[in-house]
């Protein structure tokens, strides 16, 4: 990833990651603004914190293409509003800047639309039974009672979109 962002020679490359839940998209993610092959700062935008709730995975992806990966491909700031889970409504707003490099990564964002605006598109390959693991190791019970409901939204998006297609670059985690 490291390589083929260097190669852009972008100084504001956008860089999506898609994988279904527990692939390890976050961690990456992370990773990779840590190690970032250029100085300066990297904005991250994590869809967990667009999804509009359990059912909002394609509303959570469609809030994230208009309104910060449109407006960073075309030089535009772009705003976009956390979801608060808590209160299940819109919370603080956050801005993009487009002169700084972008990550986004969540179930779904890999679609023919986002591919067009993104320099590096990133699937994540992980078997169930791992991906399960790792998701409730990380969200304990709360996410327990909604694996399968959003299992179903991330098998369609994969039917609809064929995200690994889509890739750049695709990763294989045990």
């Amino acid at each position: 990833m490291l390589d083929a962002i260097g190669e852009l020679g972008a100084t504001n490359p956008a860089v999506i990651i898609d994988g279904r839940s527990g692939a390890a998209k976050s961690t990456l993610a992370r990773l990779l603004v840590a190690r970032w092959p250029q100085a300066g700062r990297v904005q991250l935008v994590a869809l967990d914190s667009l999804y509009p709730g359990w059912d909002g995975l394609a509303e959570g992806v469609a809030v994230a293409r208009e309104h910060v990966l449109r407006p960073h491909a075309r030089g535009l700031i772009g705003v976009w509003q956390r979801w608060d889970w808590e209160r299940a409504e819109p919370a603080e707003a956050h801005a993009v800047d487009p002169s700084l490099p972008l990550i986004v990564e969540g179930v779904g964002i890999l679609t023919p639309e986002t591919a067009r605006l993104a320099d590096v598109r990133v699937w994540l390959e992980s078997p169930a039974t791992s991906r399960r693991e790792r998701a409730l190791r990380r969200d304990g019970e709360t996410y327990r009672p909604y694996w399968e409901r959003w299992a179903r939204q991330e098998a369609r998006h994969v039917a609809q979109n064929d995200p690994s297609a889509l890739a750049s670059l695709v990763f294989a985690i045990p």
